[in-house]
């Protein structure tokens, strides 16, 4: 059957819950209103914005630390 060769050959990837604020900053070892600044100036990790709650996708998360990864501390941070 071609569903069943579908699902054997695609990699299902499970998915992890949102965090919010605190669980967040702890995950990143950063300081919740240090997160909370970030969403102000926009240069944070992105986030989600429902029914007045924030919570983060920890694949977000995850992202934005890999993309503050440097090999020297002369390297400018990617555009």
């Amino acid at each position: 059957m071609p569903n069943e060769k579908l699902l054997s050959s695609t990699a299902v990837k499970e998915r992890r819950p949102p965090l919010n604020t605190a669980e967040a900053a702890i995950y990143t070892s950063t300081k919740p209103n240090y997160l909370e600044k970030l969403r102000c100036t926009g240069s944070g990790p992105v986030f989600i914005r429902r029914n007045g709650m924030v919570r983060y996708d920890p694949d977000d998360l995850d992202a934005w630390l890999n993309a503050g990864k440097r090999r020297s501390t002369s390297e400018t941070e990617a555009a």
